[in-house]
C-alpha cells in the first residue's frame, strides 16, 4: 500500500506545536486513525475532553441478553452523532469490532438489569424512549423527541423486552415499506439518533 492509499496523515511537517493536546508519537510517526481532521495528531484523552464539551443531551441504551452483534454499530453511531453516553443493559461483554474503535472516544456504561438502568434514568430525570415497531407505538417520523432523553433499543429479532417496553415512557416505530418485519438495531439506532439531530441539534453551515 502506498501513502496515497493510506488513511490519515504522515509525520508532522515543520516545527512541532507546543499545545499539549498533541501526541509526540503521532507527530513523529503520523496519524492513521479514523478521526476527523480537526483531531489529527491529538492525544485520545484530549479528543474525549473536547467531545465532552460538545456532546448532545440524548443517551443511547441497548439490551444485550444474547451478545448482540449490533452493539458495535450502535456505539459507532452514538459517536458520530455525539450522544452523551451509551448504556448496555444485560451482559457486560459485547463485540467491539463494529465500533471501529470509536468506543475509545465514547462513554460506555453497563447496567446488569433493566431495573438498575431505569433507576439510573430516573435519578437523572431522563425519559426512556423505546424504539421498536410494536402495536401501539407512534411514528418516529411525526414525533418530536425530548431534548434530554434515552433512546432505548432491543435485541436483533425479539426487539425490546417486555421489561424494556414497560420502562419506556413512549415507544416510537420507524416507517418501513418493504416485506421485512424489522430492521436491525444498528440501522434503527442511526435513524433514531438522526431524528433527534433534526429536532434539536445546531447544524453547521
Amino acid at each position: 500500500m502506498n501513502d496515497s492509499d493510506e488513511v490519515g496523515v504522515g509525520p508532522w511537517s515543520g516545527p512541532w506545536p507546543e499545545d499539549d493536546r498533541y501526541d509526540p508519537e503521532l507527530l513523529a510517526e503520523g496519524d492513521r486513525r479514523n478521526v476527523v481532521d480537526r483531531y489529527r495528531y491529538w492525544r485520545r484523552e484530549a479528543i474525549v475532553a473536547d467531545l465532552d464539551e460538545h456532546r448532545h443531551d440524548f443517551h443511547v441504551a441497548i439490551e444485550n441478553w444474547q451478545h448482540d452483534f449490533n452493539i458495535g454499530t450502535v456505539v459507532r453511531n452514538a459517536n458520530a452523532f455525539a450522544a452523551k453516553a451509551v448504556h448496555i443493559v444485560g451482559k457486560r461483554r459485547w463485540n467491539r469490532r463494529g465500533a471501529m474503535v470509536t468506543d475509545r472516544y465514547q462513554h460506555v456504561h453497563h447496567h446488569d438489569t433493566i431495573d438498575g438502568f431505569v433507576d439510573w434514568a430516573q435519578r437523572h430525570e431522563l425519559p426512556i424512549i423505546g424504539i421498536d415497531n410494536l402495536p401501539g407505538s407512534v411514528p418516529l417520523e411525526t414525533t418530536t423527541l425530548p431534548s434530554a432523553c434515552v433512546l432505548f433499543f432491543g435485541q436483533e429479532g425479539p426487539g425490546l423486552s417486555r421489561a424494556a417496553r414497560d420502562a419506556s415512557r413512549l415507544v416510537c416505530s420507524i416507517a418501513q415499506f418493504g416485506s421485512t418485519r424489522s430492521i436491525n438495531a444498528g440501522v434503527a439506532s442511526g435513524i433514531a439518533m438522526h431524528a433527534w439531530i433534526r429536532d434539536h441539534a445546531v447544524i453547521p453551515r
